[in-house]
């Protein structure tokens, strides 16, 4: 396969001003996929000076014409969904499934925001006094650095490009290293769809830290949209702070699935399966700690462990593979040292847990015995690894899933009645109650406490890229 491997600026593809290249690389069996532009905090400054010179132009373009743009790259994608699929698939390593799964949700975004840029509304009311009209409009923030991760490469980007294009924003993309390809593929969907020069621009800096640093003090930037792990969101919010920039932060999870008496053991290891199992782990939403009453912890254990062994772990191009390659040799490695960790501790290994064979693979495991605390359960693990715990009073579970500086999502599986007083008692920005899977562009996305800022999808998203501005005129 041909790949877009350059960077994007002002319209056009080009190298880095060094002419400097880093290899993209197959996870699933270490082979060079391509190589790819190395932008130089100058490159990265010229994206940002391209962004500002369209910006007057985009924001003043009839919100039905953005509209009609990010429809026309929606249908791109739904005809080239087996394209972007293997893309990712080849430089992240995920399944098949998971990749298209990812391929069809990350379209759904442009779909979505198509409708919400016709539809940024305002305000209009006289005054208590009766002595003005209070008027209120919303109009772009102005020029956006997104900042994506590789383990949802196109969905990531689009999640963030669609709602500010919507907006009327140009936007500058920073995608992670591992996995450039799949963002470069949608830069060039929005190309074909007709993005006018410098409304999107990407951007591969190589060191990251001081282009993205360059480009958070230029005077133009009006907003920072990141995703990733909260100990970067911190660095940027720093760096942020220096010209005080609107800041949207999807960070780190570490997800409670928690079982209660009375729950269909069944349905709670399917829901686990999913919540656990998608994307391979490697998401900020997979479940991490299981916290299962005692009355069913032995038979949700022996049913989860059965279901785990069932899936089959391959190269992510063969469909028939249930769980793909994590995306580097150095991440499982990561999955590894928590689980050899976990099991000096005194936890039992009931299923996996080591990895074996060429590859970034890591099998799928089943922990038992984990204690509530231990550095497993304290760190978002990124991998097919089930941590089990069991208690015996509600109010212990809704503790130990609140014991942590994370709050993106939670999972409650019981009596619609129980289950729905512990989603309302857990602190997380999203609780599936007997339902393991929340993402939808309908739905705003995001976490409480050090889990991030702001929303994304749903009517919250656009509202991220937009400024109110309040007019005042006599009656």
């Amino acid at each position: 396969m041909t790949y877009l491997n350059d960077l994007f600026i002002d319209g056009t593809w080009r190298p880095g001003t060094e002419d400097r290249r880093f290899p993209v690389i197959d996870p699933a069996d270490g082979t060079e996929l391509a190589t790819f532009a190395v932008a130089t905090p100058g490159d990265c400054l010229d994206a940002v000076a391209a962004a500002e010179r369209a910006l007057p132009a985009w924001s003043a373009t009839p919100p039905r014409e953005r509209s009609e743009l990010l429809r026309r790259c929606y249908e791109i994608l739904a005809a080239e969904e087996l394209t972007m699929t293997d893309i990712i698939v080849s430089e992240n390593g995920k399944a098949h499934a998971d990749a298209l799964a990812e391929a069809r949700y990350a379209r759904e975004f442009f779909r979505w925001f198509a409708e919400e840029a016709v539809r940024i509304g305002g305000d209009f009311r006289l005054s208590p006094a009766g002595d003005k009209r209070i008027t209120v409009t919303r109009q772009p923030i102005g020029v956006s650095v997104l900042v994506t991760p590789w383990n949802f490469p196109a969905a990531m980007a689009t999640r963030k490009i669609a709602p500010a294009l919507a907006a009327g924003c140009t936007v500058v993309l920073k995608p992670a290293s591992e996995t450039p390809l799949t963002a470069a593929y949608v830069i060039g969907v929005l190309e074909r769809a007709g993005a006018p020069s410098g409304v999107v621009n990407l951007v591969t800096p190589a060191p990251t830290a001081p282009a993205v640093r360059a480009m958070l003090h230029h005077p133009a930037v009006r907003k920072l949209s990141f995703t990733g792990s909260t100990e970067v969101g911190r660095l940027l919010l720093h760096e942020a702070a220096d010209n005080v920039i609107s800041s949207s932060m999807e960070l780190g999870g570490n997800a409670p699935f928690v079982v209660l008496e009375g729950a269909d053991v069944a349905d709670s290891v399917a829901g686990a399966m999913v919540a656990k199992m998608r994307n391979g782990g490697s998401a900020c939403t997979a479940a991490n700690r299981f916290y299962v009453h005692t009355s069913l912890l032995e038979e949700f254990s022996t049913e989860l462990t059965a279901a785990m062994s069932r899936v089959r772990t391959g190269p992510g191009h063969d469909p028939e593979n249930d769980l793909g390659a994590l995306v580097s040799v150095a991440e499982r490695d990561k999955v590894a040292a928590l689980v050899d960790t976990a099991v000096d501790g005194g936890a039992r290994v009931v299923l996996g847990g080591a990895a074996s064979g060429a590859g970034a693979f890591y099998p799928p495991t089943v922990l038992a015995d984990v204690t509530h605390g231990s550095e497993i359960t304290r760190t978002e693990i990124f991998g097919p690894v089930v941590t089990l715990i069991g208690f015996d009073d509600p109010a212990d579970a809704v503790r130990m899933a609140n014991d942590t500086i994370y709050g993106l999502i939670a999972y409650v599986y019981g009596p619609p009645g129980d289950a729905m007083t512990v989603a309302l008692a857990i602190d997380a920005g999203m609780v599936g109650v007997n339902r393991a899977v929340l993402s939808d562009p309908a739905a705003p996305f995001g976490g409480m406490k050090q889990s991030g800022l702001g929303r994304e999808g749903s009517a919250e998203g656009i509202e991220e890229f937009l400024e109110e501005k309040y007019i005042g005129s006599p009656v």
